[in-house]
């Protein structure tokens, strides 16, 4: 059994945050604190709302409005929130743009294993992503669960009677996707990502040979 994570796995999603964050700091740098300083409080703001809020885009441009409030020492104006509003653009629409070598290597890999898809956030903005990518018909379950973490990997294995040895858990993120599922007694590959978001980081265990480090995606048919 091959499970996957989806967002910066199989479609590229950071990065669009990464964009709309660079306007943000160039809309909100002044001369008492350089676009560092911004972000690491963006960055605080996120991470205090996603155990709360969760996780996506309406989450992010609520963490938006948070950090101008915060850094304005008032709230946001009708003006700054509707320029906040404006971002919601960059999350819209019915298309995913999937990374290099998904779709072909998918195709093979369903036709050896069985193939699930995990992936965090909220619901209808997943599952609009899942359903734009046309990648449902690989896997025999999609799961969208608001955390992934040691009591979501126990879940799926008891839902599907994984056996532990031969299942491998498949994302760039170390947080959510290598770390639990490892504490769960699954295998793992991990493929990074140059846009993982921040807030996924973690380290890993160099001595952990049950985590395969993969550069590509399309590596994985060398290996399964």
């Amino acid at each position: 059994m091959l499970i996957f994570d989806a967002d910066d796995t199989l479609w590229e999603n950071n990065v669009i945050f990464e964009r709309v964050i660079d306007e943000f700091l160039e809309w909100m740098t002044h001369p008492g604190l350089d676009r560092a300083g911004v972000r690491a409080v963006l960055d605080a703001i996120e991470a205090a709302n996603a155990p709360k809020l969760g996780y996506g885009s309406k989450v992010f441009l609520h963490s938006l409005g948070e950090c101008v409030a915060q850094l304005r020492g008032r709230a946001a104006t009708a003006e700054e929130s509707a320029r906040i509003a404006g971002w919601a653009a960059a999350f819209a629409g019915d298309r995913v743009e999937l990374i290099p070598g998904v779709a072909e290597t998918l195709a093979e890999l369903a036709r050896r294993h069985d193939l699930l898809l995990l992936t965090k956030g909220d619901t209808e903005e997943q599952e609009r992503k899942v359903a734009a990518s046309g990648l449902t018909r690989h896997f025999r379950g999609v799961h969208i669960v608001a955390e992934k973490n040691i009591a979501t990997y126990e879940q799926l294995k008891r839902a599907y009677d994984l056996v532990p040895d031969s299942t491998w858990m498949i994302g760039n993120s170390p947080k959510s996707d290598i770390l639990p599922a490892r504490s769960a007694g699954l295998n793992a590959v991990f493929i990074p990502h140059e846009h993982t978001w921040v807030l996924e980081h973690s380290e890993l265990d160099p001595a952990d040979d049950k985590v395969l480090r993969l550069p590509a995606f399309g590596d994985l048919l060398h290996h399964f």
